[in-house]
This record gives C-alpha cells, structure tokens and sequence, in this order.
C-alpha cells in the first residue's frame, strides 16, 4: 500500500496519540479481565474449586513476574499457593529474602502456610546453573500431591528473562506432563516469555496481548497494579535502581499471558 502525497506522518502521529492516551488514561479504565479457555474456563464455577500452585525460583519471582496471575485467580475464586525452589542465597540473603517472600505473597492474598520455600544445595541460586531436573521433578510432585493441587502455573522454555533457574522449573514441568505424572486433571499453565519491546512498554502491552492468542490472559485494575507493586516493595533486599525501572515499566507488573502445556 502506498503512503500517499503526505508520506506516514499523519498515521504516525495519530497512532501515538492512541498510545499516549492509553499510557495516561488506560489503567484507570481497564476492567478486570481474565481471558482464558481449557484449564482456567470454568474458574469460577469449578466443583471443588481451583487448587493453583505457583512454582517459582527465587524470592520475589511471585511479584515481579506473576503478580497478575496471583491476583487474578484469586478473584476468580482460586486458592493460590507458592512453591519457591531456592532461598535466593546468591548473596547469602537467604533468610532475609525467605522473610520478604512471606510479607510479598501476604500482600498478594496467599497466607505465609501456603507458602514453601525449598532450600536444598543441589538447587541453588545461581544464574548459570541449570538445576537436575529429576530432583526438581520429584519436589514439585511431592508438593501437588501432598496438596491436591490441580493447577500448576510457572515459567516457560524462556523464563521471562532466560535465568537458568527459572528454565530449570519449565523442564520439570514439562517432564511431568509428558511422562504423565501428574495427577489427573492437574493442568500445567506457562507464563510467556516476550520480546524486550513488549516487556518494558507496561500496560501499552495490553491490546497486543489481547489480541494475541494464549490459554489465560490476567490484566490488572489501577488499584490491583499498586498492590502488586507493594508486594514487589517487600523485597528491600533486591530493590536495586534498575528494578526500580522494571517495576515502573515491566509490562508483567500488569499482564500476564500464559499458555498451556
């Protein structure tokens, strides 16, 4: 299509405009919005209720990247509860990182026995280190069966922001669901890894990921953004300058888009 005498300029122009109201305007008007089918359709109406378990790597993965899925199956009705497979002692923080996860998870609706953190040396906090698979697998067993979990949500193939550990996560999973060893009816929800455009445009994410397919989409409320941005808070230990910048921008501070297994 050709561009006219005027060149793209004015399509240009408009479309920012677009955006630039959305950036200033959309949060305050979005509504509550959970897009799903298979595993997540019948949240609500499900008999016995949804039992999710969020399998993380670290302390603070549960506000930094699946707050909105946290939040969103809890107003859905669901019972959330955090897996974190590593104290995050990578700078030998690890009781004071186990502290700020339960305040965090608190603030995001789940009660500190809800949550577990595994704290073994063969898993340890290390970006380089791809953590057994076979160890990682039969922990998260033990934890779904031991609770009648029948939803688990963690990180995909790339881990949002390709740290070995949370790869580690999406290869357990995956080797339980194909070997066939999760209990009957448990599905397996991944958290979809974006470009680093899309990742830091906030909630200007938001008509791509809705118009993009996934499994589950969960986009938060104005208010529900700054309680998640307050569980984020809790990890004073790691509230370095540049995630100051993540929590301002990072599109999964407002949207998750999640998918299948």
């Amino acid at each position: 299509m050709a561009a006219g005498p005027w060149g793209w300029g004015p399509a240009v122009a408009v479309l920012l405009l677009v955006l630039f109201a959305l950036l200033l305007g959309g949060a305050r008007r979005l509504r509550r919005l959970t897009v799903a089918c298979g595993a997540c359709a019948d949240l609500r109406g499900r008999a016995g209720g949804v039992r999710a378990l969020l399998v993380t790597a670290h302390p603070d993965d549960e506000a930094m990247f699946f707050a909105p899925t946290v939040l969103g199956l809890g107003r859905a009705g669901a019972r959330a509860a955090v897996l974190c497979c590593s104290a995050g002692n990578y700078y030998n923080q690890g009781e004071i990182r186990k502290k700020e996860l339960e305040q965090s998870c608190l603030l995001l609706g789940v009660p500190a026995s809800d949550v577990t953190v595994i704290d073994h040396r063969d898993l340890p906090d290390n970006p380089s280190v791809e953590w057994d698979t076979q160890l990682l697998a039969a922990y998260v067993l033990k934890h779904i069966e031991a609770n009648n979990i029948n939803m688990v949500v963690t990180f995909d193939a790339g881990g949002v922001s390709g740290h070995a550990n949370h790869i580690s996560l999406y290869t357990a999973l995956r080797y339980l669901h194909s070997e066939r060893r999760l209990p009957e009816g448990c599905s397996v929800l991944v958290l979809e890894s974006v470009s680093i455009f899309r990742k830091y445009i906030s909630i200007l994410d938001v008509p791509i990921s809705y118009l993009l397919p996934s499994d589950a989409l969960f986009i938060l409320t104005e208010e529900e953004t700054e309680q998640a941005k307050r569980a984020m808070r809790c990890h004073r230990s790691q509230l370095l300058w540049f995630r100051h910048i993540y929590v301002l921008f990072s599109r999964y501070m407002v949207i998750n888009s999640l998918r299948l297994l």
